[in-house]
């Protein structure tokens, strides 16, 4: 009986630890492997329902994503509309102006996906824009990325988060031409259209900005001046490398960081909760595997976030609320770096969504910003 016993209780241990093992590895893919989330969405949020639909407001099922300030983009199969400021809520209801619809009806009890893309296509079919496709030769291979040209010598590279593509900086691109600054949108290894990593994972930055330097390389050859980099989320974090890693880093006039990863493994833990694996035990298994996987030198990693290497005005915008990458980390650099750092705090906006809950405030704030640049 104590040897029956005793396999038993083995068994259960070596259960318990693959099963552990497993949920490592399944929080770590939702950071490192990006085709495994939604394209857009906001993860962790319960499924939107449409309840009734008016010539100009739509009412939707009440979730904290639903309630947010600003415009939004709702998606379902065949469709698309773009929601702005809230009109009226109820105990299980919240009523948004409707702003456009594009192809299958939206209709009482189609399910629809809350997303930040408001904006959809390429820079000439989104926002009006003249632009060329262009290909940056990056260390692994062709990197494909838009130009919209403009005449200032300062070109902004703009780099998109892991879970997004080069349509995240779609938004800012009128206010880059407004101010007569050519803009370089890129792409990097993992991207659609581009090389793979070789271990077909993200790295947090860290061989990611090989390619970000490629684009600068680009810019310089083509007769740009001075580099402002402007990243999202991990786009932000590769940014910091890039800027402090660079054969061209005396170039680097600015950097603009929305959302930065800062913390990669509270943001692992962070992506964790949001896609429904709840649990702090849950979390620390994901940032391990991650740490494992990738070989991210910890150490390396914090004294960039922390500002020990940052030499060119930074512009950080960070929402208080981001269930993602935690606020602390953007004011303790903030707090580090105030010679150089400028913290714009934006209330009640999801990751890398700041600009939809407040687009005049986050354009004006960019624009002084960059201003003194040109």
């Amino acid at each position: 009986m104590r040897w029956g016993t005793a396999v038993v209780a083995a068994t259960a241990v070596a259960a318990a630890g693959a099963a552990a093992l497993l949920i490592g590895r399944r929080v770590a893919d939702l950071s490192l492997r990006p085709e495994l989330a939604e394209d857009g969405g906001l993860k962790g949020e319960p499924a939107l329902r449409v309840l009734e639909v008016g010539a100009q407001e739509v009412s939707l099922t009440r979730t904290q994503a639903g309630l947010r300030r600003g415009r939004y983009a709702l998606d379902w199969p065949g469709g698309h509309a773009v929601v702005g400021q809230v009109l009226r809520t109820g105990p299980r209801s919240v009523t948004r102006r409707l702003e456009l619809t594009a192809g299958a009806p939206l209709t009482a009890g189609t399910e629809v996906e809350l997303s930040p893309r408001v904006l959809r296509g390429d820079p000439g079919s989104a926002c009006g824009l003249d632009y060329m496709d262009v290909i940056v030769d990056g260390e692994l291979g062709a990197l494909p990325a838009w130009y919209v040209p403009a005449v200032r010598g300062t070109w902004v590279i703009a780099v998109h988060g892991r879970l997004a593509d080069r349509r995240q900086a779609l938004p800012v691109l009128p206010v880059l031409k407004r101010l007569n600054l050519p803009a370089l949108v890129v792409s990097y290894r993992g991207d659609q259209g581009a090389p793979a990593s070789p271990d077909g994972i993200g790295h947090f930055g860290e061989t990611e900005w090989h390619d970000v330097e490629a684009a600068i390389r680009f810019a310089k050859e083509a007769g740009a001046g001075r580099i402002v980099l402007y990243g999202w989320s991990v786009g932000a974090s590769t940014v910091l490398q890039t800027a402090a890693r660079s054969d061209y880093r005396e170039s680097v006039a600015g950097l603009v960081l929305d959302s930065p990863v800062l913390d990669w493994s509270a943001s692992v833990r962070g992506v964790a909760a949001r896609s429904g694996v709840q649990g702090a035990l849950a979390g620390k298994l994901g940032a391990w595997s991650a740490e494992a996987r990738t070989g991210v030198d910890q150490d390396a990693f914090a004294r960039i976030a922390d500002g020990a290497e940052l030499a060119a005005p930074t512009l950080l915008l960070h929402s208080p609320q981001d269930t993602v990458v935690p606020f602390a980390a953007a004011q303790r650099l903030a707090d580090r770096r105030p010679d150089l750092v400028s913290l714009y705090p934006v209330p009640d906006a999801g990751h890398a969504a700041l600009w939809n809950a407040d687009p005049h405030g986050y354009e004006e704030r960019l624009r002084r910003f960059l201003t003194p640049l040109l």
